[in-house]
């Protein structure tokens, strides 16, 4: 039953980065078809990060109350709904609605498996929790070629409606073949209200979620725009960019796969700090054009941000680790958000050194404020 509960949610949650990484490939299509600007293209792209953090806390009270079994897979309906609506968008608005609703209904792939994990795989939780991002980043693979492949054979409104049948049967699969905690576990029960009080007055989660702002935000706003839009300004062909890039998210993914077993292995903090500050090397490289050498740190070391969101479960009583985790994913999908146009606003104005020397300074801050977590 246990293999079985982790095979389906890790499905749910390799769809969900499936879908965040789709509008790479079919961006040129969408641009054409719809008349989109560069302006309108991002804006709609990035609606998928601000409706999946707009969702997060009151998403974090279900997980804890109702459980992952009922919510997981009513909100991936929400995303099939999304993906309908996407693939028969005839203008900008209801494209953009679709992607929204894509957001929120995926919002719950990865925060369901964590809270189903807590209590599924309580000795080993990091290391499974980390192995089901990594089996679930491959979705960004599938991304790729293989998209630009089916895209060609099926059209974008095609894949799409193909996408929101898939979206469907892995709910059902999932509502029909998990349970939200093993047999003879009772469910977690909370002492009373405030438990959403209780979360936001943690400071020690609080010192946890702004590093996962700093450090997970600027991994993926690297990963899914500037990693690329900087190595195009540098002069690179396609080929290389590429390349790089590949890099990057083979590096990611290893990284994703070993970040829980070093964490088991020497501690969550220890191995937090250590690879935020590789990461921090990173950005300093990148500052240098050590490009191979940089995009190799980022990709392997930025990975290991996902151990912020299992140490919260450190944090919090079981009752709350819906909402503690949440929260953290709050910050860090939101700082996703912010930093992606953040970095886009000071590139214009000052140019990239600035904003990788921003990055670079705001994850300096982040580590300051965890540090206290670090010598406990």
């Amino acid at each position: 039953m246990a293999a079985r509960v982790f095979f389906l949610f890790t499905l749910g949650y390799f769809l969900s980065y499936f879908y965040r990484s789709a509008n790479a490939v079919l961006s040129k299509d969408l641009s054409q078809e719809l008349g989109l600007g560069p302006a309108e293209l991002g804006f709609m792209t990035s609606l998928f990060y601000l409706a999946f953090a707009a969702v997060q806390l009151p998403l974090g009270g279900l997980l804890d109350r109702v459980g992952p079994r009922v919510v997981t897979p009513s909100l991936l309906l929400v995303a099939a709904l999304g993906s309908l609506v996407f693939a028969l968008a005839p203008s900008f608005p209801v494209l953009a609605l679709g992607r929204a609703l894509i957001g929120v209904g995926m919002a719950a792939a990865l925060m369901g498996s964590l809270k189903a994990f807590s209590l599924w795989f309580p000795q080993g939780y990091a290391t499974v929790s980390t192995l089901l991002v990594g089996l679930g980043a491959t979705g960004g693979l599938l991304a790729a070629t293989p998209l630009a492949l089916l895209k060609e054979a099926l059209g974008w409104r095609g894949v799409f409606l193909l996408g929101a049948g898939v979206v469907v049967l892995v709910a059902l699969l999932i509502h029909l073949g998990v349970r939200n905690a093993p047999p003879g576990v009772p469910w977690p029960r909370g002492g009373g209200g405030g438990g959403l009080r209780e979360v936001l007055g943690n400071r020690r989660l609080l010192r946890v979620a702004f590093l996962g702002l700093a450090f997970g935000g600027s991994f993926l706003a690297l990963q899914t725009l500037w990693a690329g839009a900087y190595a195009y300004a540098l002069g690179l062909g396609a080929v290389a960019v590429g390349n790089l890039l590949f890099l990057y998210s083979g590096g990611a993914v290893l990284g994703f796969l070993v970040s829980g077993y070093l964490a088991d292995r020497f501690g969550t903090p220890r191995v937090l700090v250590l690879s935020a500050l590789l990461f921090a090397l990173g950005l300093g490289l990148l500052l240098l054009r050590a490009l191979v050498p940089a995009y190799a740190l980022l990709g392997f070391f930025g990975a290991f941000n996902i151990l912020t969101l299992t140490q919260a479960r450190e944090l919090v009583p079981p009752h709350l680790v819906g909402r503690g985790t949440t929260l953290v994913n709050l910050f860090a999908i939101g700082g996703t958000f912010l930093l992606q146009w953040g970095v886009g606003v000071v590139v214009g104005a000052l140019g990239y050194g600035w904003a990788f020397g921003g990055l670079l300074g705001l994850l300096v801050l982040a580590l300051a404020l965890y540090w206290p977590l670090f010598r406990r």
